[in-house]
């Protein structure tokens, strides 16, 4: 027909059956890949039941010996306690027998807890798994440290005070105490011992993972406590490995194979120096295979004028004090004990009346009080009771207010031996400390020592460079510190005349604040003199004890601090370097019956500003008395705690 194009049928046919086909093939590919995704996931699912099954076959495997575990460690647990129990009250010999029934129960525990081996392979519950191993391990260690510690100890329980059955109570003060430093060079190998297991402690420690715990478990901080014994362990092998050399040099030091002999500095911290207090009088004892013999003992000025040139003050003593040549009384001017008795040393070397020493040894009036208190309180010298009872004059101890009335009262005539009766003092209490009962007396009066030397009332400079070395390690010789973060120590010296230190109170606050990009720290030292003045007068005989307070103030902060801003000095503040840090250093007059504030704000070193929490180190002055810190952030105080000893801790800011 016209007008219409010819139609093809048999095309369109054509385009119909192959669309079919495709369409045939496409419902078979579809179809095949409908069966291969059904047999991967059957496959998958056979896959993740079996595994799922194993997991459960493990886990339902180690019901049974991890319930045993659960007992057994329950039990383990019980005994640590106990052990603990005894060490705290120093029940050495009870604590012997019970860390023995402690290992016997902790093998006990390992043998159950090796059938939840299979738990060792399954996923997360491996951490804990391993964890749980490497804390089993370190007890072990840890046992085995205390077992070798106490095994030496038991001979001595009453020569150190502890509870048990010693070898002390019989023969004279001078046989038993050579006996005790004989019997040292037998003790002394076991360092090694202990030492090498407290390393083993810290490497099975050291792969625990706290970060594997919540921070709260059953009511405990059990992350925290992880992290603390982590910590306890890395310090503790630390201090032994540090310590050995003084250990193994204590029979050596004590006289055994040759006497010793050391000088005694007595440091009134009543009128408070750098490195704890006006060096007052000495005294010089020598020790030979254990036995103590006091050769000499003399107030200090005696010494000084037996020294022909000396060097010149240094500057502020000319400045404050009015004193222009460097005497050994005034030379402990450094606020690191070492580096001040080097100073003394050179000049009593030249001294007409020093002896060859092996080392100084500097106590203050804490030492003092201590001592008569645990020896029935009362000490008899040169004619004169001293106790510790309160006296009412002073509020202080007796045995203070006697010694300031002797020495510091004014007199119209010349004593000879005004100051000399501090050493009298030290030579009668250390005759009846050896001459009274071990049993009784000497595990308080060593314990006592421990504790004076922790809070800085006594600090060691020994001339053997090992044991110099270990006394350092333990923190007892006065030393000024390095430390990553930031630190703080406040060192002040009392150029009155007076014992102001008697009655004066100081608090001091420490502020943080973010500014500028960095970290801004303010100092805020309160100073209280609640006592009224005492008569001063000269001509009168007045026993000068309370006077204005004249203090020479150094701040020692990290090195590279920037000084913003101060206020409450006398003298402008000025900054210099010192023993590694950065000094503020001013000078403070307080009246009596009055209040004083020193106020030091400063930038610290940008090398801090990364350090969150940021560590704090504060460390204490020889010689002070827990003075009130106050850690704050952003004027909200954080921590307060009264400074007895050297102090770590964080800031969170």
């Amino acid at each position: 027909m016209a007008g219409f194009d010819k139609i093809e049928f048999t095309e369109k046919k054509k385009v119909e059956k192959q669309s079919l086909a495709d369409q045939k093939e496409s419902s078979f590919t579809m179809s095949k890949q409908r069966k291969s995704s059904k047999k991967f996931k059957l496959r998958f699912g056979k896959k993740s039941a079996i595994v799922l099954v194993v997991i459960l076959l493990l886990i339902g495997l180690a019901v049974i010996p991890a319930f045993a575990t659960y007992k057994s460690a329950l039990k383990t647990y019980r005994d640590v306690k106990l052990v603990s129990a005894s060490l705290k009250t120093q029940d050495i010999a009870l604590a012997s027998t019970q860390i023995a029934q402690t290992k016997k129960d902790l093998v006990e525990t390992q043998k159950n807890f090796h059938y939840l081996v299979p738990l060792k392979f399954v996923p997360l519950l491996n951490f804990y798994y391993n964890d749980a191993d490497h804390l089993m391990k370190a007890g072990e260690y840890g046992l085995d440290t205390a077992s070798t510690a106490i095994d030496a100890l038991l001979p001595y329980v009453d020569v150190l005070g502890l509870k048990g059955a010693g070898s002390f109570v019989g023969g004279t003060a001078e046989n038993r105490i050579s006996t005790a430093v004989m019997a040292a060079s037998k003790i002394t190998p076991k360092i090694d011992e202990i030492g090498n297991s407290l390393t083993k402690v810290q490497k099975e420690m050291d792969q625990v993972e706290p970060g594997h715990y919540p921070p709260f478990l059953f009511g405990k901080k059990i992350q925290a406590q992880l992290l603390a014994a982590k910590t306890g362990a890395d310090e503790a092998a630390t201090f032994v490995t540090e310590a050995k050399p003084l250990v193994k040099a204590l029979p050596a030091l004590l006289g055994e194979s040759e006497e010793k002999k050391y000088l005694i500095l007595f440091q009134n911290d009543k009128e408070l120096r750098p490195t704890g207090g006006f060096i007052t009088a000495y005294a010089v004892f020598r020790i030979d295979k254990g036995q103590i013999h006091v050769d000499r003992s003399d107030d200090i000025y005696h010494l000084d004028d037996s020294i022909g040139s000396k060097p010149s003050a240094p500057i502020q003593l000319q400045r404050y004090l009015k004193v222009y040549t460097l005497n050994l009384r005034d030379s402990n001017i450094s606020p690191d004990f070492i580096k001040s008795m080097e100073t003394f040393k050179s000049m009593y070397d030249r001294a007409g009346q020093g002896t060859r020493v092996d080392g100084i040894i500097a106590l203050d009036t804490n030492v003092l009080v201590n001592t008569i208190k645990i020896l029935d309180d009362q000490v008899n010298a040169s004619g004169l009771t001293f106790t510790t009872k309160n006296d009412a004059r002073c509020d202080c101890p007796e045995v203070i207010y006697t010694l300031e009335n002797t020495i510091s009262r004014p007199k119209n005539y010349v004593d000879p031996n005004r100051k000399g009766l501090i050493g009298d003092l030290l030579s009668a209490i250390l005759t009846k400390a050896l001459s009274s009962s071990p049993k009784i007396y000497w595990g308080p009066l060593f314990q006592s020592i421990i504790t004076g030397a922790n809070e800085k009332h006594v600090l060691f400079y020994l001339y053997d460079k090992d044991a110099q070395s270990g006394i350092e390690a333990l923190n007892a010789a006065g030393r000024i510190r390095p430390f990553d973060g930031d630190y703080l120590h406040i060192n002040e010296a009392n150029l009155s005349g007076a014992k102001v230190n008697l009655f004066m109170q100081e608090t001091v606050d420490v502020n943080y604040e973010n500014k500028d990009g960095g970290i801004v720290k303010t100092v805020t030292i309160h100073y209280k003199n609640p006592h009224e003045a005492s008569d001063c007068n000269l001509e009168r005989g007045g026993l000068c004890l309370n006077a204005e307070y004249r203090d020479w103030i150094r701040v020692y902060v990290p090195k590279g601090s920037a000084l913003i801003d101060s206020k409450g000095s006398d003298v402008k503040v000025t900054t210099s370097e010192d023993l590694g840090k950065t000094v503020f250093e001013g000078f403070v007059s307080v009246r009596t019956e009055g209040i004083a504030t020193l106020t030091l704000t400063y930038k610290l070193p940008d090398s801090l500003k990364s350090k969150s929490p940021l560590p704090l180190m504060i460390q204490k002055q020889p010689g002070t008395n827990a003075n009130v810190y106050n850690i704050m952030v952003n004027g909200f105080t954080r921590e307060s705690f009264p400074l007895k000893t050297d102090k770590e801790t964080t800031v969170r800011r």
